[in-house]
């Protein structure tokens, strides 16, 4: 039973930085690939950034590259996903997900989900 817990989300002004994390646990993810998505409210989910566990392939969403950063530990089995530079609109709900092989940026295709985590970004 995969499971992923997010952490790391919270309230903090423009500009400002928060790194979220997201722990894995149930098998080996050494194929894996990790996403992160949010959801603000009245909104769809979206696709924010995902990499592969193996190789630290990465992609991004244009709204966030070069502002966010998302990396591994294989030690801790955890993802990170580094957010710099804060704006208002980055406020939603944080989710980290899974799918069993490659990077995707399509929610329906990963397979297990974290509950989610606030991230609330004050103007």
């Amino acid at each position: 039973q995969v499971q992923l817990v997010e952490s790391g989300g919270g309230l903090v002004q423009t500009g400002g930085s928060l790194r979220l994390s997201c722990a894995a646990s149930g098998r080996a993810f050494n194929s894996y690939g990790m996403g992160w998505f949010r959801q603000a409210p009245g909104k769809e989910r979206e696709f924010v950034a995902a990499i592969s566990w193996s190789g630290g392939n990465t992609i991004y969403a244009n709204s966030v590259h070069g502002r966010f950063t998302i990396s591994t530990d294989n030690a801790k089995n955890t993802v990170y996903l580094q957010m710099n530079s804060l704006k208002p609109e980055d406020t939603a709900v944080y989710y980290c997900a899974a799918r069993r092989e490659g990077l995707e940026s399509s929610a329906r295709n990963y397979n297990y989900w974290g509950q989610g985590t606030q991230v609330t970004v004050s103007s």
